[in-house]
């Protein structure tokens, strides 16, 4: 008795969607697993200052910080949505609260941010974010850019309601 394995692929469809192809060449939507909330990293509330203002621009500008807002669970996009963003940048520290500043998410789930280069602070140059209303649990995110000459860094919550 001979067995055939049967091979599968992993594709998304234009809509996103998981599709799974075999050997007969059907595509069918592959099972939903959830989106699974972010957690909050180590190191992300340092220096947080509750209630910054929401803000255009946060000093003079030059570096972007961006990202997205979606549900656990179905991943649908947030609209609306507070994220307060702070840095150690060149115009001043983490912990000063001109370094700080809040935005919010488009119809998308999409925010956008500008704001001064960050620097680096204890080695790293980094970034904070923080999702902080009441719909959803608190994340504190703490992202580490790969070079100190990058100028924009991309920080991405998925909030699970409270």
């Amino acid at each position: 008795m001979t067995k055939t394995l049967l091979k599968r692929r992993f594709m998304m469809s234009a809509t996103g969607a998981a599709l799974i192809t075999g050997a007969t060449g059907l595509t069918v939507p592959a099972k939903a697993q959830g989106v699974a909330p972010t957690p909050s990293m180590r190191g992300g509330s340092n220096n947080y200052l509750p209630g910054a203002p929401i803000v255009e621009r946060i000093g003079a500008g030059g570096f972007w910080m961006s990202g997205t807002v979606r549900r656990a669970g179905d991943g649908a996009p947030l609209p609306g949505q507070r994220i307060q963003i702070w840095a150690h940048t060149t115009e001043g520290h983490e912990r000063d609260p001109h370094s700080h500043g809040a935005t919010l998410t488009d119809a998308n789930g999409v925010f956008r941010l500008e704001m001064p280069q960050i620097v680096p602070a204890f080695g790293q140059p980094h970034g904070h974010l923080a999702y902080d209303s009441e719909e959803f649990e608190t994340v504190f995110l703490r992202p580490v850019m790969a070079s100190a000459g990058e100028t924009s860094l991309e920080a991405h919550f998925v909030l699970q309601p409270v």
